[in-house]
């Protein structure tokens, strides 16, 4: 296809002005070996002389279309039925543009940091599903993209697959094995990155959650003691670097940061990964997004992961400008817990089962995992579960946690008969001395691992003390009580970041999730 020497519009956006005498060109998202997504509309736009009449020739259809004073074009095709390949033309006056091998079936992004930057032939080492899954490469029917400034799609080879984020595609070989229709992956990830870099300043500025975050935040924020704390350490750096200059030698620790404002990026600006990686994708016809990011939160200054990501998924989808598609998330922190089933690929990296500690760990140790379940509260954001998938900074099955990626896909974006996480809470009523906790998300039922007695609970009376509770299944409910509490109050399970002692299931195998029902 002919290569435009300009930069393309993205998403509908001039980004360089063309000449008024610009060849006939197409966004670089579209070329050989492209998947479009499905069964909707699909987008397709790209640059010509101002004015002129533009055709696009796909399968059975030919839409019209005319470009506009800058010479930016746009149109989309009806409705696609799976299948392929297929060639994608595009003529204005004498000049056409072809596009061959172009597939159609279930477009995904995927993006985060470095759990999902991860490269596939790097984890195949320790990872031997994964290594079988590239020993079984080329997949004809599974391309590959990354996004950028020069994105350009992939047949699905060893090399491409070995080079390619690990993680999205075993969540991608698992869709293309269970729905048999082309998969498009389009992958934008960098190592070590926060979420607020991966937002538009646009979808960060208009987020009610961010102002109200930020308005909680300015109630205790002291920017003097900031200032003052600040200032000490930077004094002692300072008397470290000169002692260690006096002996030729480079002074040990990074010189300490300036005290950033409430709302203001503590590395980078916001937005700056969305404009660089993810903005040339924006209006490609996807069924949905993959993420997996978390450990770095969100470098902004006083606002949560929870409000960010809220404000994120929001904004990609109003920009975006295809509704509500499903936006799938990694819960954090990875693994954590035991698995019902050791001898499961999916689950053979779990943590060992471990009985209670001695005292009831503070729910601050386990805050990030109680707020990864709150951004399921956004329409259409479904979690993956992972407390049974293995622990670690990087967890090395990889393909363990694409696979379950991929059921939470199946079970609720395509409607497969596939529960897409463990018991969660729904309700509880308190009787006496006992707490009943009704669970949705049972499954094939309710039981705990190993067959062990069921533990990982905790509950409190009024003097807001936690200790760990007596619990037996009953049906879809846990009833729980402690000797020495007579009348409880409140209760929480698995609200630490190691919840080795959290061994409740649902029989489909899969963990049941955190929660806490105080708010102290």
């Amino acid at each position: 296809m002919t290569r435009p020497t300009l930069p393309l519009i993205l998403a509908g956006i001039t980004l360089t002005t063309m000449s008024a005498m610009a060849e006939l060109s197409v966004a670089s998202l579209f070329s050989d070996h492209a998947v479009l997504q499905r069964n909707l509309p699909v987008p397709v736009w790209g640059t010509g002389i101002p004015s002129a009449k533009v055709n696009v020739n796909f399968r059975t259809q030919t839409k019209t279309t005319t470009t506009d004073p800058e010479g930016n074009w746009r149109l989309k095709l009806d409705a696609l039925k799976a299948g392929g390949p297929d060639t994608l033309t595009v003529v204005s006056g004498q000049d056409k543009v072809t596009i061959t091998d172009v597939l159609v079936g279930e477009v995904w992004v995927g993006s985060g940091q470095s759990n999902m930057a991860g490269g596939a032939g790097g984890y195949a080492k320790r990872d031997p599903t994964l290594a079988k899954l590239i020993q079984g490469a080329p997949y004809a029917s599974i391309r590959l993209l990354r996004g950028g400034p020069k994105p350009n799609w992939r047949e699905g080879t060893a090399d491409a697959v070995s080079g390619f984020s690990a993680i999205l595609f075993s969540f991608g070989e698992r869709l293309h094995r269970d729905l048999d229709v082309p998969v498009g992956l389009i992958l934008g990830a960098v190592g070590g990155t926060p979420s607020g870099a991966w937002l538009s300043q646009d979808a960060y500025d208009q987020s009610e959650a961010c102002k109200m975050a930020l308005a909680e935040f300015a109630k205790t924020h002291n920017a003097a003691a900031a200032m003052k704390s600040y200032q000490a350490k930077l004094a002692a750096w300072e008397k470290r670097a000169a002692e260690a200059k006096a002996k030729g030698e480079k002074p040990k620790g990074r010189k300490p940061a300036a005290p950033a404002k409430p709302g203001q990026m503590t590395r980078g600006h916001v937005g700056n990964l969305y404009e660089r990686f993810i903005r040339s994708a924006v209006g490609y016809g996807i069924r949905g997004v993959l993420w997996d990011q978390g450990e770095s939160g969100t470098a902004i200054h006083g606002v949560d992961q929870y409000s960010v990501m809220s404000a994120l998924i929001a904004g990609w989808r109003r920009e975006w400008g295809q509704g509500e598609f499903p936006f799938i998330f990694v819960q954090k922190p990875s693994g954590g817990g035991p698995a019902l089933d050791s001898n499961d690929p999916v689950t053979r990296e779990a943590d060992a089962y471990q009985p209670p500690t001695a005292t009831v760990p503070n729910v601050t140790d386990g805050a990030r995992r109680l707020e990864f379940i709150r951004i399921m509260a956004n329409p259409h954001a479904h979690m993956v579960s992972v407390a049974d998938l293995g622990s670690g900074v990087h967890p090395i099955n990889k393909w363990g946690y694409g696979n379950r990626a991929a059921q939470v896909a199946l079970g609720l974006v395509y409607d497969k008969d596939l529960l897409a996480h463990g018991p969660r809470y729904e309700s509880h009523r308190i009787e006496g001395n006992q707490i009943f906790i009704r669970f949705s998300h049972a499954g094939k039922g309710l039981t705990s691992a190993h067959g062990k007695a069921l533990t990982g609970f905790a509950i409190a009376g009024n003097d807001q003390k936690f200790v760990w509770a007596n619990a037996v299944i009953k049906g879809d409910r846990v009833i729980v009580s402690a000797d020495t509490i007579t009348d409880p109050v409140a209760v929480r399970f698995a609200c630490s970041k190691k919840r080795t002692s959290a061994n409740l299931f649902n029989k489909d195998g899969l963990p049941a999730l955190a929660f806490r029902t105080d708010n102290w």
